[in-house]
């Protein structure tokens, strides 16, 4: 049986649409879903319940992904297993091809869908930024920024081990090598950007912030490795952004923007690095309406 994760903090405006699109066409069987409300002050438990019993909610009083996903994990029944964030939008079809791939390639323990990010309703600076961003190579190769990872049994011990991170889907994503993951086109994930420049920063802040603690992480375990190897990496470089402007010279306003975004967010995750506020969790709320 399929077991899909959804961990849920004041999701309520959104996550609605998830459960639908997960529900429809879909045998009443084939599917188990867990949806682990966490530290919720609103009306997520309410919504995610109304859906019938084919939706388990859990509710935790603590407001942690990390803690929902292992609480997730407790109540699960099955393999292959999804973890997929509650304001996304994936369908049952997109859940079967995933499950598809992963049972098709023994060596597969990982897999994501192709993502789809909708620039209705957001202001230019922000459709640019994107534009950059869907065309970096660690961004179309990697599991992360899609808000949903399908896993195999085997899988998911390489993830269970992996300690409480803020970047929990990179880490994820760098948890397995180019030979074990990989992302399904076939199958859709539907991501709704920020609509506004300041929510963009606000998110692009957490991804710094939370870059910044994985690569701690990476630097203590290859040092207790005897420092062995060089540790993988999703860092978008200079190079990148040159060979973008190569390839299609048109984009440089779209470059510009881009690295406007990156180094304000650095400038705004410097405090919260310098104290080790791993922990401030900034939503963009822009995204939810």
């Amino acid at each position: 049986m399929t077991s899909i994760v959804i961990p849920a903090h004041n999701e309520g405006r959104v996550i609605g649409r998830l459960l639908d699109a997960l529900l429809a066409d879909s045998p009443s069987s084939g599917t188990d879903i867990v949806v682990v409300c966490n530290g919720c002050t609103d009306d997520t438990a309410r919504v995610a319940g109304a859906r019938g019993d084919r939706v388990r909610v859990v509710e935790i009083p603590t407001p942690s992904k990390h803690t929902a996903l292992r609480v997730g994990d407790e109540h699960a029944r099955g393999f292959p297993r999804l973890y997929v964030d509650a304001d996304v939008v994936i369908g049952a079809a997109g859940v079967r091809a995933l499950t598809g791939a992963l049972a098709a390639d023994p060596d597969l323990l990982a897999a994501a869908p192709g993502r789809d990010i909708p620039p209705t309703g957001c202001a230019w600076p922000v459709r640019a930024y994107y534009r950059v961003w869907q065309r970096l190579p660690a961004v179309r190769e990697g599991l992360f920024g899609r808000g949903v990872i399908a896993v195999t049994e085997e899988g998911h011990k390489r993830i269970a081990a992996l300690p409480p991170l803020m970047a929990d889907d990179l880490a994820a994503s760098l948890a397995f090598g180019p030979g074990e993951r990989r992302v399904v086109e076939a199958a859709r994930v539907v991501v709704r950007p920020p609509r506004t420049w300041s929510d963009l920063i606000r998110r692009k802040v957490r991804a710094a912030t939370s870059s910044a603690e994985f690569e701690r992480f990476q630097a203590a375990r290859e040092a207790g490795a005897g420092g062995a190897g060089a540790a993988p990496s999703a860092r978008t470089g200079a190079s990148d952004l040159r060979a973008l402007l190569r390839a299609d010279p048109e984009l440089l306003p779209a470059v510009l923007v881009f690295a406007a975004a990156a180094l304000a967010a650095r400038r705004g995750a410097r405090k919260a690095i310098r104290d080790q506020d791993f922990s401030t969790w900034l939503r963009d709320e822009s995204s939810r309406q």
